[in-house]
């Protein structure tokens, strides 16, 4: 669904360490201004960030956007809960799925596309440690099969 063909300011690696991404939404996300100023530095983290609904409405919260340094009484606190933009639907459908049991929301980016900034949500499954040891032992694999190839490759 989401493609995210613009500059991306924060990426969320753990998210896809920890969980399995079932689904991906864009969602638009209601932020300040001067949080703009600071989002077009690349001053952003989603590491520890997490979605919830509440109230028919989506939140993101732990998103940390660093105060913008020129902003003095408008900067907004960085921790603050934000709102993410959906259509009804998406929302309804998004609700459905949490219920079942294991099922979170995770963001995954955040970008601009074009002068707007939009955060990639997915739907995810929490991994067991033997499946994050299984994903180490093939990222491992990989590489040593890149590792060889170059080499046979050079000689």
């Amino acid at each position: 669904m989401a493609k995210s063909n613009g500059k991306l300011i924060a990426n969320n690696k753990k998210a896809y360490h920890d969980y399995f991404i079932l689904d991906n939404y864009e969602t638009g996300i209601s932020l300040a201004g001067t949080e703009v100023k600071s989002l077009r530095m690349g001053k952003c983290s989603i590491k520890e960030a997490f979605v919830r609904i509440e109230n028919g409405e989506v939140y993101i919260y732990g998103m940390h956007i660093s105060p913008y340094e020129k902003g003095n009484i408008f900067n907004k606190d960085p921790l603050r809960p934000r709102k993410l933009l959906l259509h009804r639907a998406e929302i309804n459908k998004l609700l459905g799925k949490t219920k079942e049991k294991g099922i979170a929301i995770v963001p995954l980016k955040v970008y601009f596309k074009g002068s707007l900034v939009k955060v990639e949500i997915g739907l995810a499954k929490g991994k067991k440690l033997y499946d994050k040891r299984q994903d180490i032992a093939k990222k491992d694999q990989q590489r040593e099969a890149s590792r060889d190839f170059k080499v046979r490759n050079l000689g």
